[in-house]
């Protein structure tokens, strides 16, 4: 195997070879390590983010994979924003931006530093598919660890996670619990580091790393407190020097069957409407054509056989692991899957899955019984362009409804409208100006969600955005409309007491207004002045691509 010295072109014969060396040396290397293959480790590790504070013990122990078999690994640090703790503040805002930054900052330190191999190492909701997009870029030999979900919490027999929040929030403003309980909640909700423990965006592109044959069999089933997780990571680093050796690049297992097993995956386990804008992203990356058409497709042709949190609150992580993990799930749908695909294991996914055990067929289905008949996701068309919705977490008597507008230009409003009491059953909530440009950052509706189906309101009102929402929220919220508003799509021109008709199965999103009277508003329509005109949100603002591409920069 050449070093990372060699590789390159930097050869004995220029003097760049033995600048390289010289400052290799002042860090303690030697000899022997220069000649060894020179390994990355691109560690997402910080100690802000619950899913990342534990990560540099799993950065030490690929470190000890790595060496063990032969390799040299140095470990560089990696921004990892969390949507958990950017809500309420600016800090929302940077959540998507993050995912470009987070590809090109693996991306410029692998290629500068003329690496040969790379581990990856994240666990959170825009970590996970912009070290995706990161090894499709570098296209190195390529393992992915992802960091484990949290631990459960436990109040008076309520199993509980973040979202569990919402929850206890509103019988607080409800006077059903006391402040000091509400404290006591909080102090129990997360126990442990790791992916906040259901079906959020975490836990769903950690599912979409292994599905696509980036991670090792079983990573996404591991609690973050688990040992067996730092095993796992040891292995990782043997697993990336055995693909060195054969030559096995990470665009050699992310091939399109690859990307099309994950996709499919994603659909039969209800993931977070955020596959939204990461799959068009990835697939970006490796030049394969994909839309949010392809992605209605395929959840159309693909059953739900999983439903944890938010989609069924009887389940959470702990249930999936406990019923076999995702290679219970890939083997419970073989027959969908193209199982030739090569993983990280160094074996295909039909060799995998000869080892793979459903342990509970209530948790994981079978596809003969699935939970839906479709996948979680439903992409609505009409009028007011192309929005997307999390089926499975919306209640039966939601899936067509038909009610006035009541427009809000940010979700603050919205939130405090819902907590005054100032709605009306049947209304549909429109919150604006809030995609990709317009937020700009295109920031999770997190709250708004939250108080709707806590409230009760998931029976009776509809919500509808430009903006996204958390792979925590239910109910019937349609989000990522396209064209948003800043761009003076269709949700711009909306007004209070135009009738929205929402129709899931039939994949309908319209309003009432005909196409002259739309035409009047439009010329009429001023494009507003831009929220942040310096920065990071501004460049992203400027570059990101529509909501329905993926909002990746241009």
């Amino acid at each position: 195997m050449k070093s990372g010295l060699r590789s390159k072109g930097l050869t004995p014969d220029v003097p760049q070879y033995y600048i390289r060396r010289a400052l290799m040396k002042s860090m303690g290397f030697d000899d022997e390590d220069l000649e060894k293959p020179l390994v990355a480790i691109a560690n997402t590790w910080n100690e802000i983010l619950p899913g990342s504070y534990h990560l540099n013990r799993l950065g030490q122990a690929v470190k000890r994979g790595i060496q063990e078999a032969g390799g040299m690994a140095t470990i560089f640090n990696v921004m990892a924003p969390c949507d958990g703790q950017g809500a309420g503040n600016v800090g929302f805002k940077y959540l998507l931006p993050s995912r470009d930054l987070i590809a090109a900052s693996v991306e410029m330190m692998s290629e500068h530093a003329s690496y040969d191999a790379l581990v990856t190492i994240g666990t959170c909701d825009k970590i996970i598919p912009g070290l995706i997009m990161a090894a499709a870029r570098c296209n190195l030999p390529t393992v992915l660890v992802t960091g484990g979900w949290m631990p459960v919490g436990h109040y008076k027999g309520d199993r509980l996670d973040i979202s569990s929040m919402g929850k206890y929030f509103v019988m607080y403003k409800q006077g059903k619990i006391s402040r000091e309980e509400l404290n006591l909640v909080e102090s129990s909700a997360c126990p442990g580091p790791g992916a906040c423990c259901i079906m959020g965006t975490a836990n769903t592109m950690c599912i979409a790393a292994e599905a696509i044959g980036l991670s090792l069999p079983g990573n996404s089933g591991f609690c973050a407190t688990d040992a067996a997780l730092e095993r796992l990571a040891e292995k990782a680093g043997r697993k990336v020097m055995a693909h060195l050796e054969s030559g096995l690049n990470a665009r050699d297992i992310m091939t399109k069957a690859a990307f099309q097993n994950m996709v499919k995956v994603s659909c039969a386990t209800s993931g977070s409407t955020n596959l939204a804008l990461h799959f068009p992203a990835i697939a970006h990356e490796l030049g394969y054509p994909f839309s949010l058409e392809d992605f209605d497709r395929i959840s159309r042709e693909t059953p739900a056989i999983m439903e944890i949190k938010p989609s069924d609150a009887q389940y959470n992580m702990e249930d999936f692991s406990r019923a076999g993990g995702l290679q219970a799930v890939m083997k419970s749908m073989e027959e969908l899957l193209d199982t030739s695909a090569m993983t990280a294991s160094g074996q295909s996914l039909a060799k995998n899955l000869r080892e793979a055990e459903i342990k509970d067929s209530e948790v994981i289905r079978p596809l003969h019984r699935p939970r839906e008949k479709e996948g979680g996701f439903a992409i609505l068309k009409g009028n007011l362009g192309i929005a997307v919705v999390k089926q499975t977490a919306v209640l039966p008597e939601m899936y067509k409804h038909r009610g006035p507008a009541r427009v809000f230009e940010q979700e603050e409003d919205c939130i405090e409208a819902l907590l005054a009491g100032k709605f009306k059953e049947g209304e549909v909530l429109v919150i604006r100006y809030e995609g990709p440009r317009g937020g700009p950052g295109m920031r999770e509706m997190v709250m708004a969600t939250y108080l709707i189906v806590e409230m009760g309101l998931d029976k009776s009102v509809a919500l509808v955005t430009d903006g996204r929402f958390s792979g925590t929220s239910g109910g019937p919220c349609i989000g990522h409309l396209s064209p948003e508003a800043m761009d003076g799509g269709p949700i711009a021109l909306i007004r209070d007491g135009d009738v929205i008709d929402i129709d899931i199965p039939a994949r309908r999103i319209h309003v009432d207004i005909s196409e002259e009277e739309m035409a009047g508003r439009r010329e009429q329509w001023k494009r507003p002045e831009p929220k942040v005109t310096h920065g990071w949100l501004a460049h992203f603002a400027k570059h990101a691509t529509s909501a329905d591409k993926g909002a990746y920069l241009e």
